[in-house]
């Protein structure tokens, strides 16, 4: 394996265990005793997770690829 194969791989490795962490992090925002929410803010929430890995599909199969605004409610 080469030494970029191997840095992708501890880098992508590690930034997803990141993302799945904070997306569990998000569904913890579900509990109704703690929080208050309505259900256009949780489709906008699923929407632009789905919407970001739309993105990375993308640039993964395609030279091009461009990076949206951060998410805002």
């Amino acid at each position: 394996m080469t030494q970029k194969h191997e840095k992708f791989r501890a880098l992508a490795e590690s930034r997803t265990n990141r993302a799945l962490d904070a997306i569990l992090r998000i569904g913890k925002l579900s509990n109704r005793q703690s929080y208050e929410w309505e259900e256009a803010e949780v489709r906008k929430i699923v929407r632009a997770l789905r919407d970001a890995v739309a993105d990375v599909e993308k640039k993964f199969t395609s030279s091009q690829g461009t990076r949206e605004d951060m998410f805002k409610l």
